[in-house]
């Protein structure tokens, strides 16, 4: 490859030069740009997908709602996120994002829409289904945003991104307003379409796919079944189901919550809720970002230890101001730093053919933790009038994902930089690859058995993250 490289211009661009004892990967003003498509894609996608939340109280009032009605009204959109998340994954592995983004943007304006002739319980539920094509936006973002980073820059880039989760904060803290500075519930659901539409039309001109992306020869029945025998899906999926799912659960719920619990308004309520979301997007890619540098192990460990702390807190109880704000602050914290290292480890240790698939298995599992809390907590409050067995149950999830992470992941989420660099050299004096090139990449570590599937994603991304190597030079490992 060294002697394509002097050859070729086009491709000296997408490759980074290297450094004595490493190869440090650049990232072109390209990836930078398709990262903020991305993360605005997400944003609007995710404001359509939770504009139903915040109506709660409002469609319980017109249509003589239950509070598991309620409760399972809002979480349908939760759902079908979630499982639409696995077909939008393995599509955008097959066609690309440059189709998938305004495709999946495009279909979202439909049931948008809709929620502006519904006229009874049953019509608005079957709407609340096909909005959930919004929540399935973030298996497509994820696979397009990690084939234009290099490996050690995945966490952070996918942390980024993560922040257009934030759109459901827009619709908590926008959607009650517009209602009454405007009075017509319809005028925001137009506003909404109109942005996806313009957004749709944008992406088809600015969403470019990844130089040399893997594109699989495989139809998706083969692949979503080597994405489930993936050893490290099952695991992840469980991991995002406890931090994306609280996420979720608290963010269509928690407005339900403080008017119940703490008798506030429905604006305040809202507000609230809105600053939840906000902080758990702003901790997400600091939790990506801290994975890159000390693990996402450690950083799960932490995240999942407070978490369990303050959700028996707040099974108590305590008084809104400061104790119950406080702690509704740091789980949130908390929550998007966790969903954060998790997609960290989805990116460190899937390979780039997979990784749509995979994190349509992990999306969908994180969407399914989101669908049931809420249900859990409607129901446990008509049985009882309170909401601490679903908060326990919260801090026993947290504290059982803790208890795993540091049993199983610990020291096993990436290599540590002198064992990469000591595999580089013996790789590069013993196994030179046809082009004079670079060492053979041994799998995960303590795992030999993780070889072969280190060796396939090396080779897949070498035309994409810069893996050519110069002779004599080691590679740098991806941080898995």
């Amino acid at each position: 490859m060294s002697g394509a490289l002097g050859k070729d211009s086009s491709v000296e661009q997408n490759r980074p030069a290297t450094r004595s004892g490493a190869a440090e990967a650049r990232v072109s003003s390209a990836a930078w740009v398709n990262l903020a498509v991305a993360t605005f894609g997400i944003l609007v996608n995710f404001w359509a997908w939770g504009l139903i939340s915040p109506l709660g109280p409002t469609y319980k009032e017109q249509l003589g709602l239950s509070s598991f009605q309620q409760s399972f009204l809002v979480a349908v959109p939760v759902l079908v996120g979630a499982l639409g998340r696995i077909p939008a994954g393995a599509l955008t592995d097959r066609y690309g994002a440059r189709v998938m983004v305004p495709a999946v943007s495009f279909l979202t304006v439909l049931p948008v829409l809709a929620l502006s002739v519904f006229d009874s319980l049953a019509m608005l539920l079957v709407v609340g289904f096909v909005l959930g094509i919004g929540g399935s936006f973030f298996a497509v973002g994820v696979p397009y945003v990690n084939a234009w980073f290099p490996p050690n820059k995945r966490g952070t880039a996918i942390g980024v991104f993560g922040i257009g989760t934030g759109g459901t904060a827009i619709a908590a803290f926008f959607t009650p307003r517009l209602l009454r500075w405007v009075d017509d519930v319809n005028f925001q659901f137009y506003l909404v379409a109109c942005v996806l539409v313009a957004y749709g039309l944008i992406a088809a001109v600015l969403v470019r796919d990844a130089p040399n992306r893997n594109v699989p020869d495989r139809l998706f029945g083969p692949r979503f079944t080597a994405a489930l025998k993936q050893p490290s899906t099952l695991p992840m999926s469980l991991l995002y189901a406890v931090s994306f799912g609280g996420f979720v659960a608290f963010g269509v719920y928690l407005p339900t919550y403080l008017r119940e619990v703490y008798s506030l308004s429905q604006d305040s309520a809202s507000t609230r809720a809105a600053g939840f979301t906000v902080v758990a997007v702003l901790c997400r890619p600091i939790g990506g970002a801290l994975s890159d540098r000390i693990g996402p192990a450690k950083v799960l460990i932490a995240t999942y230890a407070v978490l369990g702390v303050t959700a028996v807190w707040q099974a108590f109880t305590p008084g809104l101001m400061p104790q119950a704000t406080i702690a509704f602050l740091v789980m949130a914290g908390m929550l998007g730093a966790g969903s954060g290292a998790v997609f960290a480890l989805v990116a460190n240790l899937t390979p780039k053919d997979k990784v749509g698939t995979v994190t349509g298995l992990v999306g969908a599992a994180g969407g399914l933790g989101g669908f049931v809390p809420p249900l859990i907590m409607g129901s446990v409050y008509s049985g009882t009038g309170s909401y601490a067995i679903g908060l326990m149950l919260l801090s026993d999830a947290a504290f059982a994902a803790m208890v795993y992470c540091a049993a199983r992941l610990l020291g096993r989420d990436r290599r540590p930089a002198a064992e990469a660099g000591a595999a580089s050299e013996a790789g590069a004096a013993a196994a030179p690859d046809a082009a004079g090139g670079g060492p053979a990449v041994s799998g995960e570590a303590g795992d030999p058995a993780r070889t072969a599937q280190w060796q396939a994603d090396e080779s897949g991304e070498s035309g994409e993250i810069g893996a050519t190597r110069t002779p004599g030079r080691p590679h740098r490992h991806p941080p898995g």
